[in-house]
Parts: structure tokens; C-alpha cells; sequence
């Protein structure tokens, strides 16, 4: 058990709440408080000590480069007293598109009824699902997976895409992530979830480079630049009439993704939009 947690205090504009906590999520805390001032919101965000302050730091300023109006106001330490308990209330169920439920494992057993459960641990890696341009992929995979499906998941973070995709139907998911440290994250949720590595095999790997497909889905819930990036390689990726599936773009940057699509001879058919995010396939 981890003796401190790191703290980051994140401030704003009042107003900002919902973007200071979505970059909390993305940047890998494992929970939160908020403390509105007058015309000022100040979020503190909890990081694990496994990793070095510095590295929540980087992470946290690549997801601050489009909110200019956003600061780090201040950072530290803060000793495991109640906290290791405390921070599991901030994980409740969370019902996701029509026919899905989000849940930390500790609370295996309060499935609603009719819906199709995915353990996920919170641990450091993106993607517990409480984030919204996670969300808006999970709405995207229901009406676009098929029973047999292949899929690709590409930084998968703590794979909850690729347990999705599998729980929707699909019968084989490459999950691959850049990040080496993440896979034993997706290897323990997929015990939650009881799926094998014959299932999702796990892979270390930037975007598509070397991937093998095709596929009939793949799912990318990075940001705009490395989606950018792997564009003009997803059309090789999927098998005909396949669907890519991109998310953790702002809802602003809609219009340039669009076009990049277009360029790339990809279509969109389907969008979503969650508070300041938007997804599309």
C-alpha cells in the first residue's frame, strides 16, 4: 500500500469544473476535490506515489496545452491516512450508453438489471470510464459491434475498450498501448471481467506501426494530435465496410477531424458529443 499520495492543484475560471475534472481523469488521478472562490475553482487531483512527481506533471501539462486559462497552482504530498478507503466512494456504478454499466470491483453484485457489467479497476491508466470521451466510445461500440468481431484497440490504457468490445460480441481484440506499465493494468481487469489473453492479447506498440489487421472495429481514445497521426493508416487497419471509432477530441475541434477524415477517405456516420468532448466513427 502506498504510503503518500501526490497532490495537484488545478485552478480556474469559475465555470471550468467540468473541464478541470476531466483533465484530472485523462491525466491519470485517481480522485478529486473541488473548492469553488468567488470567480475562482480550484480542483486538488490525487496521483499514485508508484510513479514520480514529475511524471503525473508531464502527463498532466500535455492535457493542459488547449485550456490556456487553466493553471497548476500548487503540488505536493499528502500521507495515507484515510484516504486509501476514502477515495473508493468517488467510483460508484456508472450506466454507459444503452445497455452498459461501469463498475469498480468492490462493487461486484449491484449490477442494474439488463445491463452488461465492466469491472474496472481505478488504477493510474486512462480509461475508467468516468471520463466523458470514454463514455462516448463505449455509445459508439454498442451500435457498431457485431457477434464475431474482430477489433483493435489502439492505447488501450486500462482496456476497458477492448473488454467492451468482447462483452458486446466481438470474438478476438488486439489491445496495444505505447506504455509498457499499462498492460499488467489490462491483464488484471481483464481477470475482472473473466477474459483471457487468447481473447485481447495484449501488445506494446505506437498507434498502428506494425499492426497486422484487418479488423471489423477499432477504437482510439487518445487526442487530436497521434489521431492526426495514425489517419492515413486505419483505412489499411479495417476490413471492408469495418469502423473506426476516435474519441478525446474537444467538441471544437470537430470541424478540423472532419475534414482530416474526409482527406484520409474516411466518412463519419455516427457522432457524440459529452459536456466539451466529442467522438465520431
Amino acid at each position: 500500500m502506498d504510503g503518500f499520495w501526490w497532490y495537484i492543484i488545478l485552478e480556474g475560471q469559475a465555470g471550468r469544473e467540468e473541464v478541470l475534472a476531466s483533465l484530472a481523469d485523462l491525466s491519470g488521478s485517481i480522485g478529486s476535490e473541488e473548492r469553488t472562490d468567488g470567480t475562482r475553482v480550484r480542483l486538488r487531483a490525487y496521483y499514485r506515489s508508484s510513479q514520480d512527481l514529475g511524471y503525473w506533471l508531464e502527463r498532466l501539462s500535455e492535457a493542459l496545452t488547449p485550456w490556456e486559462d487553466v493553471r497548476i497552482a500548487d503540488m505536493g504530498k499528502i500521507e495515507n491516512r484515510r484516504w486509501h478507503t476514502d477515495w473508493k466512494e468517488a467510483f460508484p456504478p456508472l450506466p454507459v450508453g444503452k445497455g452498459l454499466v461501469v463498475l469498480a470491483p468492490w462493487h461486484r453484485g449491484t449490477e442494474p438489471e439488463g445491463r452488461i457489467p465492466l469491472y474496472i479497476y481505478p488504477g493510474s491508466a486512462f480509461g475508467t470510464g468516468y471520463h466523458e470521451s470514454t463514455q462516448i466510445v463505449l455509445a459508439l461500440l454498442e451500435e457498431a459491434v457485431r457477434p464475431g468481431a474482430t477489433a483493435a484497440d489502439i492505447g488501450t490504457g486500462s482496456g476497458i475498450l477492448a473488454i467492451a468490445a468482447m462483452k458486446l460480441g466481438a470474438r478476438h481484440v488486439h489491445a496495444r498501448d505505447v506504455d509498457p506499465a499499462v498492460l499488467s493494468e489490462v491483464r488484471h481487469n481483464l481477470g475482472l471481467n473473466d477474459l483471457t489473453e487468447e481473447a485481447v492479447d495484449l501488445w506494446e506498440g505506437n498507434l498502428l506501426d506494425g499492426f497486422e489487421g484487418p479488423v471489423d472495429i477499432l477504437t482510439a481514445n487518445i487526442v487530436i494530435d497521434p489521431l492526426l497521426a495514425m489517419l492515413p493508416f486505419v483505412g489499411a487497419a479495417l476490413a471492408p465496410g469495418g469502423r473506426a471509432i476516435f474519441s478525446g477530441l474537444l467538441a471544437r475541434e470537430r470541424e478540423v477531424f472532419l475534414s482530416a477524415l474526409a482527406e484520409n477517405g474516411l466518412s463519419a456516420v455516427d457522432e457524440r458529443t459529452a459536456g466539451d468532448w466529442w467522438g465520431v466513427s
